[in-house]
């Protein structure tokens, strides 16, 4: 695959695992609308996709969401092929990613900093 196809497939995909998680009865997923697919990666040939999974509540709960979500890999398997028409679905790698968290604290960070610079225009 070049790599237009597989950034294309990695996009399908995210957008088809974030569409079934909110579906998904599994109390470790359930409630996922503090759950995010903040990216996934497709291998060139289409076999393998690793996907991240980021929380608004802590790393411990994305951790949660990706036992969860390993449970129900063959139903998000299944979706993914039938979806995308795909004869062989990529095996799918769930792993618990902290972006969200870590973007929420630059972002803490910068107001504070904006907070405590005097304003110069006033001058």
């Amino acid at each position: 695959m070049s790599g237009i196809k597989s950034g294309r497939m990695s996009e399908d995909i995210r957008r088809i695992i974030s569409g079934k998680m909110r579906d998904l009865k599994d109390p470790r997923v359930a409630g996922g609308e503090m759950l995010t697919v903040v990216r996934c990666d497709t291998a060139h040939d289409g076999s393998f996709c690793r996907v991240y999974i980021s929380s608004f509540e802590g790393m411990e709960r994305a951790k949660e969401a990706v036992k969860g979500l390993n449970s129900a890999k063959g139903l998000l398997k299944r979706e993914i092929s039938n979806v995308l028409k795909l004869r062989k679905c990529p095996e799918l790698e769930f792993v618990a990613d902290d972006s969200i968290e870590h973007s929420a604290r630059i972002n803490q960070l910068l107001k504070e900093v904006g907070a405590e610079k005097p304003d110069e225009t006033e001058e």
